[in-house]
């Protein structure tokens, strides 16, 4: 079944997108190292896949939602549904190749940055912005109920542009 996922490290696949590139450079990823990911996940490599995660990996960290990611595959001509770039971003979010940034209900977007990190949400423009993990700093969190266990604090901080006094009154 293609939601299972093996149970290796997702250090293996950290180190794939980890390479260094330049921020006005794309980064094209050889067509073996996304394979890699996807197998590496657990996952099948079929072609829609393949060109999903490509689009996903190959420009470094970002954050996209699944109408961006439909969108940038009908701009490559790749053939593929809404649903299916729907279904593949939750299956490469179960296996630990994506996470899920929930900004408001009905909101998301797919995060490539699988590292420690926090979020800068902007409420007028809608862009999300990478911060540190260590930069934020949570503490006096209660003890989860009976039976479970914290697993991941994710911190989204909104933010707005700063709103100035007019000149005329000052």
């Amino acid at each position: 079944m293609a939601w299972q996922c093996c149970r290796q490290s997702t250090a293996l696949l950290r180190l794939v997108v980890s390479l260094p590139i330049s921020p006005d450079m794309k980064r094209i990823l050889p067509q073996s190292i996304v394979l890699g990911r996807l197998r590496a996940a657990g996952l099948r490599p079929t072609r829609q896949r393949l060109a999903l995660a490509r689009l996903l990996l190959e420009n470094g960290n970002r954050h996209v939602t699944a109408e961006q990611l439909h969108s940038e595959a009908h701009a490559a001509a790749i053939p593929v549904s809404l649903a299916t770039v729907y279904n593949t971003l939750h299956q490469f979010i179960h296996c630990g190749i994506l996470r899920e940034v929930v900004v408001e209900p009905g909101r998301s977007y797919f995060d490539t940055n699988m590292d420690d990190h926090h979020h800068f949400f902007c409420e007028s423009s809608g862009m999300l912005q990478d911060i540190p993990g260590e930069l934020v700093s949570v503490g006096n969190l209660p003890p989860p109920p009976a039976g479970a266990e914290i697993r991941r604090v994710d911190v989204i901080i909104r933010i707005r542009p700063e709103t100035r006094p007019s000149a005329a009154s000052a």
